[in-house]
């Protein structure tokens, strides 16, 4: 008997992937990318300072431009996705990474290097993408467990790249290593995605906001700024003020214009219900705080105490197994368990469990100066 599947816009499409498990498999690995990228990177910022002869300061610039640049483009990349077939645009974000890793492993400029990760910022929207396909292929009942494997794949791929990153850069190993092991990665699952991801019709139609997708970018890009440098600029500054409040009225115009076009990017009714609302508001906090907490403590156990006065003066390889790699750890532990709780006990709950279970952990921290046994 011949089944007919309709998309979401009524019209035939071919029936669903035949081996959903493995589409499972070679999407996680997809998303394996955003962490590799996202956490291969803090360990060596070091090491790319003192090879580079360039200030901490100006090295974080490799973090912060990766992040505003992730900011601006997500939303852009999934209407892209939404409006053409989410496969090609997977092969053009994985492209655009690998560009930005082929530049970043073959550079010894500091310029070049910032403008490599700002190419490899596209694969932040590699996760939402791979969620679109997996709606469009799996079976509701199957979705959750399939979302949790790939929630988790985030945490376990960042265990996997500190560890990686760690070995790689063990004696006096040049930064470029972590780049070229970017590059091999994109280059295999671009391979995965070519073989594994089906390439099915648009289910959408329209247009893109451009004029949304700019305003978000530039307000969204402004408060970042502000917020990633008002230390080294100074909070009370003239830049850290102007780029917060520019990015704040942006921001309103943007809302305010969101509401009037018939085709906005973002639906400012479906982000202003309750729960959506505060559900972000949620990400955003917890966001921040995994963001200054990773890069502050990449930064830290790395200082010589003989040095500075503090910090423990660790390796690469000790900053990424040692301090880095058992958060990530359990970063992918918690991500495949919390499906479980969440459906029985609902999603508040075990948010704010989660939120004080890590208070304790974040002062005891902070109480302690120097490693265990010196």
């Amino acid at each position: 008997m011949h089944e007919t599947f309709t998309g979401t816009s009524g019209a035939p499409v071919d029936p669903p992937v035949k081996r959903p498990r493995l589409l499972v498999v070679g999407l996680s690995v997809v998303v394996l990318t955003v962490a590799v990228l996202q956490t291969a990177v803090v360990p060596v910022l070091g090491v790319i300072a003192d090879q580079l002869g360039a200030s901490m300061v100006a090295v974080s610039w490799a973090v912060t431009a990766n992040l505003l640049a992730a900011a601006a483009a997500t939303p852009l990349i999934g209407r892209l996705a939404d409006l053409h077939r989410k496969k090609r645009v997977l092969l053009v974000v994985l492209a655009v990474v690998l560009v930005g890793s082929l530049l970043a492993a073959t550079t010894s400029s500091l310029a070049l290097l910032i403008v490599a990760r700002v190419l490899q910022a596209a694969s932040f929207a590699l996760y939402p993408i791979s969620i679109a396909i997996l709606r469009e292929e799996l079976r509701p009942d199957r979705m959750g467990s399939a979302m949790a494997v790939l929630s988790g794949t985030l945490g376990f791929g960042g265990g996997i790249g500190l560890v990686v990153v760690g070995l790689l850069m063990s004696g006096d190993a040049g930064y470029h290593r972590v780049f070229w092991l970017t590059t091999a990665f994109t280059v295999l699952v671009l391979a995965i995605v070519v073989v594994l991801v089906p390439d099915r019709p648009r289910s959408t139609t329209g247009t893109i906001d451009w004029v949304g997708a700019v305003g978000l970018a530039v307000g969204l890009s402004a408060v970042l700024l502000a917020i990633t440098q008002g230390n080294s600029w100074g909070w009370g500054s003239p830049r850290t003020l102007a780029c917060a409040a520019g990015g704040v009225v942006v921001l309103i115009g943007w809302w305010a214009w969101e509401k009037r076009v018939p085709r906005p990017l973002v639906s400012i009714r479906m982000l202003s219900r309750r729960t959506m609302l505060f559900t972000n508001l949620a990400t955003i906090f917890v966001g921040m705080g995994l963001y200054f907490a990773f890069l502050g403590l990449t930064q830290f156990v790395q200082i010589p105490r003989d040095v500075a006065g503090y910090g423990f003066g660790a390796t690469v390889l000790e900053a990424s197994v040692i301090y880095l790699l058992p958060g990530a750890l359990t970063g992918f532990v918690v991500a495949l368990i919390s499906g479980r709780f969440i459906d029985r006990f609902g999603a508040r709950p075990v948010l704010m469990v989660a939120a004080f279970a890590g208070m304790p952990a974040s002062c005891s921290s902070r109480s302690r100066t120097r490693p265990r046994g010196r």
